[in-house]
């Protein structure tokens, strides 16, 4: 009777793969806790904002709020000491803290500082707002939107009756349908961020349509601020156990055993805040333009080109992170042009004039006032137009000194130079003019050595008569 045989090799196997699996299950376990557990966050960073919101504050907020997405940071402090600054570079830190998975708090600090305009909206975008004693915020109105001014306090500084397409607006508006849209919606805008943070919503309002400004021990009654703190270590002890909103979530803070770390603007932050300063960049813009100039009247000369190839490139690129008026940079450039045209065609100053003017007219309009920090310098205007109007000068004048000079070259080179008869037979003879030979002819005959006067000339031959 057959009888199959046994297959001990699956039993084995069986048992092998049995023991690996309950060895291996305690691994996989661990693992998985290991993967779970975050670290523990074991520092804050801050970061210091002390100057007017520009480009080169809005990429250093943004990079540093990134790095530390991924590292172990428990808390990030903007301690800020701002005049305001530009629209579309706070509206890019907004974004950033809004969507940092690691909570933001904005300290105004030391004191005597302020978080002014475009730092208010920061401070209500911001999980935690804590103020040093003495300082204070508000002064929300966007002035840097060409919004007209208006007296806080609910009256408009023009007065009912508007024509030419004003109409008039409720009390506590500028009269214009324009100002009206800009106030709307930067109301709208904090009114929204403070709902997101439960903050005091109607003092906000208050902020941008009247520019009230209110210190710390009014602002935290008024629960625009979370706490007044001393500094950083204060603020850090005051706020450990709160409750803040986080990239939209609620989250319960844990400050006090952080370490504290300042990470400074680096030196691409200052280089980039060099570069968007609106007088740097009008006078590099300057630079370039007068280098490549004179490059193209002397070609070979390689610095000037260099040098205004990369003033103009930087220039530009720091002309398109700033808010510009695109009709005062063509009028700016066009006054270049004028007095470049007048050195050229010599219109006896007309259009020299009128290019002055209109250089001094598109650098005033190239920059729209009212954003701290981002305004042209009268001086710088007024230095600028010294310089070029001189420049200008320069050449006008050297282009009038050249029309009343002696031709040295050519035909007319010859005429009223003086020399001596060298031999003369009749008509004609030759004479030595300026070291050389020349044949010569007169209306009568010379005696040799005779000085003699050019008064013609006729191909090759001179005309010449007694001196």
């Amino acid at each position: 009777m057959y009888s199959p045989p046994t297959r001990p090799d699956r039993r084995c196997t069986a048992r092998l793969l049995r023991w690996f699996a309950a060895s291996m299950f305690p691994v996989l376990i661990v693992a998985m806790l290991g993967l779970s557990v975050k670290a523990a966050p074991q520092r804050a960073i801050i970061l210091e904002i002390n100057d007017a919101i520009g480009p080169a504050i809005a990429d250093y907020i943004v990079r540093e709020l990134r790095t530390a997405a991924g590292s172990e940071t428990g808390l990030i402090v903007l301690r800020m000491d701002t005049p305001g600054g530009l629209d579309t570079s706070m509206r890019e830190i907004i974004s950033a803290i809004l969507a940092s998975p690691v909570p933001v708090a904005t300290y105004v600090a030391p004191n005597g500082a302020r978080a002014a305009s475009a730092g208010t909206y920061i401070a209500y975008a911001s999980a935690v707002v804590g103020m040093a004693p003495g300082t204070n915020i508000g002064a929300a109105t966007p002035v840097q939107l060409g919004v007209s001014p208006f007296v806080p306090g609910g009256k408009p500084e023009q007065p009912s009756g508007q024509k030419n397409g004003q109409e008039k607006g409720p009390v506590g508006e500028p009269a214009d349908t324009e100002s009206r849209k800009a106030i709307n919606d930067a109301v709208a805008y904090i009114r929204s961020l403070a709902d997101l943070n439960g903050r005091n919503a109607d003092w906000a309002t208050e902020a941008v349509r009247t520019s009230v400004s209110i210190p710390a021990s009014e602002a935290l009654k008024l629960h625009v601020i979370d706490v007044i703190a001393d500094d950083a270590p204060d603020l850090l002890r005051k706020i450990d156990g709160r409750t803040a909103t986080v990239a939209g979530k609620p989250e319960r803070l844990e400050t006090a055993s952080l370490q504290i770390v300042t990470v400074a603007p680096d030196w691409r932050t200052k280089l980039l805040a060099i570069a968007t300063n609106p007088n740097i960049a009008l006078i590099l813009m300057l630079i370039g333009i007068y280098g490549l100039l004179f490059e193209f009247l002397n070609p070979g000369a390689v610095a000037p080109g260099l040098i205004g190839a990369i003033s103009l490139l930087v220039a530009l690129y720091a002309l398109h992170l700033l808010p510009i008026n695109y009709a005062g940079a063509a009028l700016l450039l066009l006054g270049i042009g004028l007095m470049i045209a007048e050195a050229h065609i010599g219109a006896f100053g007309v259009i020299g004039v009128g290019g002055i003017i209109a250089f001094v007219i598109g650098a005033i309009m190239m920059f729209p006032p009212g954003a701290p920090g981002f305004e042209l310098s009268p001086v710088v205007i007024a230095g600028v137009v010294v310089v070029t109007a001189s420049f200008f000068m320069l050449v006008l004048s050297m282009l009038f000194r050249s029309r009343k000079r002696l031709v040295i070259t050519g035909r007319e080179a010859l005429l009223g130079a003086e020399g001596d008869a060298v031999a003369w037979q009749g008509a004609d003879g030759r004479v030595l003019i300026r070291g050389e030979i020349w044949r010569a002819r007169a209306a009568r005959p010379l005696q040799p050595g005779t000085r003699v006067k050019v008064i013609d000339r006729d191909g090759l031959v001179l005309v010449v008569e007694s001196a």
